[in-house]
C-alpha cells in the first residue's frame, strides 16, 4: 500500500515559519508531501528549505524559469488531500469567488480529492463579516477549517488569530485521511473499558480512585467514528454517550467488570482497556454501615482480578490488545513490563509526573509502547486527540 501523499499549499502570511515543522512531522510518519507557494510566501519561507525537508521540488509559478510549464492538474490529481497554510484574507477572498491568478490558486480549483486549510490573520480581519462569509462558502464548497488560535493579551483582551500549531494540522491531516478509509474498523468489534471501579467496604462506602472516563469515551467516540461496533464496558461516570453502534454497559466493581469481558472478548477483534481498575477489595462487605468506634478502622483486601491479563493470556492470533499504565515512577520500565508480561500489542503510558496528564482533567500526555520495539511520545493534547492518536497507531501497526 502507498503512502499517504499530502500537499501543503503555502501563501504569504507570518505563520509560514512554521510550515517547516510541519512538513517535517508528515515525513517522519511517512507521507509523501509535496509544496507549492505563492510567490510573496517566498518572503516568509524559503522554496529551499521545503524542497530540502520534503525532499521534493517546490513550484510556486505557472511557468518554470527555463519556461516550462508547471501541471497544477498533474499536482492536484497526485494529492490525496491539499491543506493551504497558512491561509490569508486574500487566498481566501479568491477561493471563495473564483479568482484562478497563480499556481496555488490552479491546483485548488483542480483539486478533486479534500482541501484543508488554516486561517490566519489579525483578529478584526478575522470578525470582518466579508471573511466570515468566505469561510461560510469554501466550507459549503466541502472545505474543512482548521480554525484560528485565540488567546488573551495582556490587557485583557482577546487577541490575534494564530494559524492552528503544525502538530493540530497533522493530526487533522491524520483524522482525514485514514478516517475517509473506514476498511480497517468499518464493522469491526471493538471492546473498551472506561473509568474507575468502585469496590464496597459497606452500604455507602468504596475503595475506588479519580478516573473520570473520559479517555475510554472519547475512544468510543472515535471508534464510532470510523465504523466501528463498540461496547463499551464503563465503571460509575456521569458520561453519556449514544450511537447506534454503541453498547454501553454500566459496571460498579472490578468483578462485575471482569464477568462483561469474560462475556464479550471472544467475539471482538480489537480491546482497548483504558478502565483504572482497582487492585485490591475488601475480603469482607459489611451489610450495615461501619459505625465510628474507635479511633482506627483495618480491612483486610484480597487482590481483585487482573482483567487485562486474562485477556492478554486468552488473546488468539487475529485480536488486537491495547493496556494503559498510569505511573508515577520508572514509567518506561513499568509499561514495556506491562507490554510484555500482559501479551499486548501496544501500551498507552502517562504519567501523574506530567501536568495536565492522569485522572479528571480534559487533557492528556501520553507515550504508546508496542511490540515492534517503538516508542512514541505525544505532547499535551485534548484526550478526544489523544484518542486519534491512538486509534492512528492501532492502524498503522496492522496495516503495516
Amino acid at each position: 500500500m502507498r503512502s499517504k501523499r499530502v500537499l501543503i499549499g503555502v501563501t504569504a502570511g507570518i505563520a509560514a515559519y512554521k510550515i517547516p515543522l510541519l512538513v517535517r512531522l508528515l515525513k517522519k510518519q511517512g507521507f509523501e508531501v509535496r509544496c507549492v507557494m505563492t510567490t510573496d510566501a517566498k518572503e516568509f519561507v524559503t522554496p529551499l528549505v521545503l524542497s530540502a525537508l520534503s525532499e521534493n521540488p517546490v513550484f510556486s509559478d505557472l511557468i518554470s524559469d527555463d519556461k516550462s510549464w508547471n501541471n497544477h492538474v498533474s499536482m492536484a490529481e497526485w494529492a490525496d488531500c491539499f491543506i493551504i497554510a497558512p491561509l490569508t484574507a486574500n487566498t481566501l477572498a479568491k477561493m471563495a469567488n473564483g479568482i484562478c491568478d497563480n499556481l496555488l490558486m490552479s491546483v485548488y480549483f483542480s483539486m478533486k480529492g479534500a482541501t484543508l486549510v488554516a486561517p490566519a490573520m489579525d483578529l478584526d480581519m478575522y470578525q470582518h463579516p466579508t471573511v466570515f462569509r468566505n469561510l461560510e462558502l469554501i466550507e459549503k464548497d466541502g472545505v474543512r477549517v482548521i480554525p484560528a488560535e485565540f488567546g488573551e493579551l495582556a490587557s485583557g483582551l482577546v487577541g490575534t488569530g494564530r494559524m492552528a500549531e503544525p502538530e493540530k494540522i497533522f493530526n487533522d491531516i491524520n483524522v482525514l485521511l485514514f478516517s475517509e478509509s473506514n476498511s480497517h474498523f468499518e464493522g469491526k468489534q471493538v471492546l473498551i473499558t472506561a473509568g474507575p471501579t468502585y469496590e464496597s467496604i459497606d452500604p455507602v462506602r468504596f475503595i475506588g480512585n479519580h478516573s473520570s472516563g473520559k479517555m475510554g469515551f472519547a475512544l468510543a467516540e472515535v471508534f464510532l467514528k470510523k465504523g466501528a461496533k463498540v461496547k463499551l464496558i464503563s465503571g460509575p461516570t456521569n458520561l453519556t454517550l449514544s450511537h447506534d453502534n454503541l453498547d454501553l454497559i454500566h459496571v460498579v466493581s472490578a468483578d462485575d467488570m471482569f464477568n462483561e469481558v469474560k462475556n464479550y472478548w471472544k467475539e471482538q477483534d480489537f480491546g482497548v482497556f483504558s478502565a483504572a481498575v482497582a487492585d485490591y477489595r475488601p475480603k469482607e462487605v459489611s451489610l450495615d454501615k461501619i459505625k465510628k468506634k474507635s479511633n482506627e478502622l483495618s480491612l483486610e483486601l484480597i487482590k481483585n482480578p487482573d482483567i487485562l491479563q486474562w485477556a492478554g493470556q486468552m488473546k488468539t492470533d487475529t485480536q488486537f490488545l491495547v493496556g494503559f499504565a498510569l505511573e508515577t515512577s520508572n514509567e518506561l520500565e513499568n509499561a514495556s513490563l506491562k507490554l510484555e508480561n500482559k501479551n499486548l500489542d501496544c501500551v498507552v503510558l502517562n504519567s501523574l509526573q506530567d501536568k495536565g496528564a492522569g485522572f479528571a482533567s480534559d487533557t492528556n500526555k501520553v507515550t504508546i509502547l508496542d511490540k515492534r520495539n517503538n516508542k512514541t511520545e505525544f505532547s499535551l493534547k485534548s484526550k478526544y486527540e489523544i484518542a486519534e492518536e491512538i486509534v492512528l497507531h492501532i492502524q498503522e501497526m496492522i496495516s503495516s
